[in-house]
């Protein structure tokens, strides 16, 4: 790491410990050459995930837009903030987690329709009448048959 006072490459880490977060460390570190003291940050390192549209265009994973679906799916129903929360973080790992930096938008229409299948049904329906634009009654009616059916 270079001195900040005198641009010396080499320094000594004297003390080290995550920031509040939890997201960066914190390090403490003496110039070898000069004697001075400061403070680093290291820090993940994250690569943007690209949303590839159903339409082909693209544009980089926004965390809000998928918040805002499940709050409109999970409208007047005992979802917790916590929960829709929870989903989303656990998506968004999934997604980082990945070695594809671009995925489909509806591949995260699946995922968010498999984690609100298992916390509220309506939330659910909701969501994929939204996701799959039903066109009739009819197609809706074998969403739910689907549904019954796997109970």
């Amino acid at each position: 790491m270079k001195c900040c006072y005198c641009g010396h490459l080499e320094s000594k880490v004297i003390d080290s410990r995550p920031t509040d977060e939890g997201g960066s460390i914190r390090r403490r570190r003496e110039c070898l050459r000069c004697g001075k003291r400061f403070t680093t940050y290291e820090i993940i390192e994250t690569l943007p995930i690209v949303v590839v549209k159903k339409d082909k265009s693209r544009e980089v994973f926004d965390r809000n837009k998928l918040v805002n679906g499940m709050l409109r799916a999970c409208e007047k129903r005992p979802v917790s903030i916590q929960e829709i929360e929870k989903i989303t973080d656990e998506i968004e790992a999934s997604l980082h987690n990945s070695l594809d930096r671009e995925i489909t938008s509806s591949k995260i229409g699946e995922l968010v329709m498999e984690k609100l299948k298992d916390i509220d049904e309506v939330a659910y329906v909701r969501f994929a009448s939204v996701y799959r634009q039903f066109k009739d009654i009819n197609t809706f009616m074998e969403e739910l048959s689907k549904l019954l059916s796997e109970k």
